[in-house]
């Protein structure tokens, strides 16, 4: 489902997401988290492109996004003007970051972000070890929490 973004913080937590086989949809990859302490704030992450893809503007691909066909490869034919944007409008944001003070942090800052779209935004469900890394996180808990993401 092209209308969902599931944003993560690293490459490493699309490949555990990925391995639950319970998402099917885009990721957005962070590269990090927000960290005053560390020196790491929203300017040194991918959140300006995540507000783009939002916003319909040029959308950059990110890691674990896959191109599909075009319109052309698919029929031979020209594409027709609903085909033109091969990028539906995102209909909801699945803000899946680490369930520690740094993804509470990145999370509230993209959920107030993103709040003049027209668009749900959730967040994992709780469950997960307080302090763990998505990326070691079992498959079942992963499940789990992607099945009981609530709105934020």
């Amino acid at each position: 489902d092209r209308s969902i973004v599931c944003v993560v913080e690293e490459p490493n937590d699309v490949m555990a997401l990925e391995r639950t086989d319970g998402f099917d949809g885009l990721y957005h990859v962070l590269g990090g988290a927000i960290s005053p302490l560390d020196g790491i704030g929203p300017e040194d992450l991918r959140i300006r492109e995540l507000v783009a893809r939002i916003s319909g503007k040029s959308p950059e691909k990110s890691p674990g996004q896959s191109s599909g066909p075009s319109s052309d490869e698919r029929t031979g034919d020209e594409p027709s003007a609903e085909e033109v944007d091969e990028h539906p409008p995102i209909t909801e944001v699945i803000l899946a970051v680490n369930p520690n003070v740094e993804g509470d942090t990145t999370a509230y800052y993209i959920s107030r972000l993103l709040d003049p779209f027209d668009v749900k935004v959730s967040r994992l469900a709780q469950g997960m070890p307080l302090g763990g890394d998505l990326e070691f996180t079992d498959e079942a808990t992963l499940t789990r929490a992607l099945e009981g993401r609530v709105s934020v």
